[in-house]
């Protein structure tokens, strides 16, 4: 079984997540260290850290993800907003080093037109480059499937494969596999055999032990859309069947499954749609109310 959980605010203080967490009923959990929408962040304190690191001592919560910054672009091909982006992920990953956070996820970032080959290039140098910078950390770079909207890259098994082939053997970054990108990317997660096919496309070009988490996101648009929209757990072009295979999938069992669905500032959306899963998960019936939320996630 999956240790389901969510991403939680940080409002207040990194280790009010936790604590979110903790009444939202995760086993699992992902948080921003800083504000994902600007480019500083002020360092942390040793009395942030330390409430962190306490707070999730006290907790069964493991693991713990980060999620990198909005604005990086490791595969961009201005030389400015590349510099930026690799420093910023230096600092999120240094960041989550002093916070026992193992694992930071990262979108490969965008070509912008440089085409496919450039970016894929680019987004290894810029990990390679990290690396170099972060001899012996112990924090861990996830790449995240995408949808491939725009030039955006990795919505395929075969292009993160290409970055990671490129990069310094000292880094083995890992993947995050997102349920609603990789849909939308167009791999068929609703059947047994769509899954099991997926699910060896994955194999075959990645292997399931690089596989770290899992994004448990609906989609509001059909598969192979491209279109990076979450939905409620069952009230997407997913269903519910696009999940109870993943869910009955024991090579998974112990990984973080973490929801990035819509939410409003309570926890009500978040309990809701890991009632679900767990249902699911149990062969239980799973009766669905639609949910109203306060805005629609793209993560």
């Amino acid at each position: 079984m999956l240790r389901l959980g969510a991403h939680e605010s940080v409002a207040g203080g990194l280790h009010r997540a936790i604590e979110r967490g903790e009444l939202a009923g995760c086993e699992s959990l992902q948080l921003w260290t800083r504000n994902a929408r600007r480019w500083y962040s002020p360092p942390l304190d040793v009395d942030q850290i330390e409430q962190f690191r306490t707070a999730l001592a006290e907790t069964d919560i493991y693991p713990v993800a980060a999620h990198a910054a909005y604005l990086i672009n490791i595969a961009s091909p201005d030389p400015d907003l590349f510099r930026r982006s690799v420093q910023c992920l230096i600092e999120e990953t240094q960041r989550c080093e002093l916070l026992g956070i193992p694992y930071i996820i990262l979108h490969p970032g965008a070509h912008t037109g440089s085409g496919m080959e450039a970016g894929l290039a680019r987004a290894a140098a810029g990990l390679s480059d990290m690396a170099a910078a972060l001899p012996g950390c112990r924090t861990r770079i996830l790449l995240e499937t995408t949808a491939g909207q725009g030039s955006a890259l990795g919505a395929t098994f075969e292009e993160l494969a290409l970055i990671i082939e490129q990069i310094s053997a000292d880094l083995q970054p890992g993947i995050c596999l997102d349920t609603c990108h990789t849909f939308s990317a167009g791999y068929e997660l609703r059947t047994a055999e769509g899954y099991a096919r997926t699910m060896e496309e994955f194999d075959r070009w990645l292997g399931r032990e690089v596989l770290k988490v899992i994004h448990l996101n609906d989609s509001r648009f059909p598969r192979g859309s491209r279109r990076d929209r979450h939905q409620h757990i069952g009230e997407g072009h997913l269903g519910l069947d696009g999940f109870a295979h993943l869910l009955a999938d024991r090579q998974l069992d112990g990984l973080p499954g973490i929801l990035e669905t819509p939410k409003s500032d309570d926890l009500h959306e978040d309990r809701e749609n890991l009632a679900r899963l767990r249902a699911l998960a149990a062969g239980l019936p799973v009766e669905i109310e639609p949910l109203a939320s306060d805005k629609e996630n793209t993560e």
